[in-house]
C-alpha cells in the first residue's frame, strides 16, 4: 500500500528518534545498518516525491519517485573517507538513479553525498570484482565551501570556538582545527557547568552545545558593572 507523505513523514520521524534511542544507548552506528537503511529509503521517498519499492529487497532499488525513476538507495554512517559503497553489477540495470546518503551521528542529521543517474554514478566507481562495484567514500565528500561567514566567536582556555552562518561549529586549538568537534565541546561543558544533556535527556548535538558553551563564555566575558559608593 502506498505511503502518503504525511505518513512517510511519520514514520521518518520514528525511525530517526530509535536511532537516537539506540545511540544514547552505546550500539555504535554501524551496527545499526539494518535502521539507517530504512531510514535513507523514506528520506529519498521523501525528496524525489516517490514511494518505497513494492516489496521488500526488490531486486536493485528500493524507491520510486514520481517520475518513475527507480532508484538505489544506500546509507552509511562512516565519517571518514576509508571506506566504499558497494553495488551488485547483477541488479545494477535495475537502476536508473543513485542516491546515497549518511547519517551524520553528531548532529542527527542526513547529508546527502550523491544524488545521479546511473551513468554519472558507473563512472565514479571502480571496475568490476566479484560481481561488485564499488563507490569510495572519498570521491563522494565535498570540500568545505569556501567564505561562510563566522556568525560569533570566542575563546577559552587556548580554544577557540566559533559559529558559522551555516550553524556549523567549529573549534581550534593552536590554529589547528578539531575535527570532530563534540568531544572538546564536551570537555569544554564540563569546565563551564554546561549541561550535554537537553531538556528531554537526551545528549545535545554539536551545533546546540557549542551554542550553549558560546553563551556560557560570552556571559562570563561580560563586563561586570562597577560597584557604585
Amino acid at each position: 500500500m502506498a505511503l502518503t507523505q504525511m505518513q512517510l513523514i511519520q514514520s521518518l520521524g520514528e525511525a530517526m528518534s530509535w536511532f537516537e534511542r539506540e545511540l544514547n544507548w552505546g550500539v555504535p552506528p554501524t551496527e545499526l545498518r539494518h535502521l539507517c537503511g530504512r531510514i535513507g529509503e523514506l528520506y529519498a521517498a521523501l525528496i524525489s516525491n516517490g514511494q518505497m519499492a513494492s516489496e521488500v529487497n526488490q531486486k536493485g532499488y528500493d524507491v520510486v519517485s514520481s517520475t518513475g525513476e527507480r532508484i538505489s538507495v544506500k546509507t552509511t554512517a562512516m565519517m571518514d573517507s576509508a571506506g566504499h559503497i558497494s553495488f551488485n553489477v547483477n541488479t545494477l540495470n535495475h537502476v536508473d538513479r543513485i542516491i546515497v546518503l549518511r547519517m551524520n551521528t553528531a548532529e542527527m542529521q542526513i547529508e546527502t553525498l550523491l544524488d545521479t543517474p546511473l551513468a554519472a554514478a558507473l563512472e565514479m566507481m571502480s571496475n568490476e570484482r566479484n560481481g561488485r562495484r564499488d563507490l569510495a567514500l572519498s570521491r563522494l565528500l565535498k570540500p568545505k565551501s569556501p567564505g561562510i561567514a563566522t556568525v560569533t566567536s570566542v575563546t577559552f582556555e587556548g580554544y577557540l570556538i566559533r559559529e558559522l552562518e551555516n550553524g556549523t561549529i567549529e573549534v581550534e586549538r593552536s590554529g589547528k582545527l578539531i575535527i570532530p568537534a563534540k568531544p572538546t565541546l564536551r570537555e569544554l561543558a564540563m569546565r563551564l557547568n554546561v549541561s550535554i544533556l537537553n531538556g528531554n535527556g537526551n545528549p545535545h548535538t554539536t551545533r546546540s552545545l557549542g551554542s550553549l558553551i558560546i553563551k556560557s563564555i560570552n556571559q562570563i566575558n561580560e563586563p561586570k558593572g562597577e560597584l557604585q559608593d
